[in-house]
């Protein structure tokens, strides 16, 4: 799928995970969590080492958010990306936002391979709409 269809795609979704969302208000983490949220979407916050952010319950992995999530946005080191890859694709997302820094190319086969339509060398910040 072209990378505009994609992120298209990806924007249209109502719902959103945030993998790696931050308590940090410095870390991008946080930063995507907040302008996601003040889009008016429907943001989930995957932390497994947080309880709360910006005053949200935080997931301590994928498999604790309802089920009509599908899409997600991937804020973590690459060797997390990996292991996350392999959860998304259980979970049957349907779109995934490799954010920059995140990106594996074993992550980005893997969730090709399995249909995910998948972001990547791309920032999310640079392509929502105002």
């Amino acid at each position: 799928m072209p990378l505009n269809d994609s992120i298209s795609g990806f924007l249209k979704q109502k719902e959103i995970a945030v993998i790696g969302a931050s308590r940090n208000p410095a870390k991008y983490g946080h930063i995507i969590y907040k302008k996601l949220k003040s889009a008016g979407y429907q943001v989930y916050a995957v932390n497994p080492e947080a309880q709360f952010i910006d005053g949200d319950p935080c997931y301590p992995d994928l498999f604790n958010l309802p089920k009509s999530v599908k899409a997600a946005i991937v804020i973590t080191p690459p060797k997390i990306t990996e292991k996350i890859a392999h959860q998304l694709l259980q979970a049957k997302y349907e779109f995934v936002w490799l954010q920059p820094g995140a990106e594996s190319e074993s992550a980005i086969n893997l969730l090709s391979a399995g249909g995910i339509s998948v972001i990547y060398n791309a920032c999310l910040l640079l392509r929502m709409p105002e």
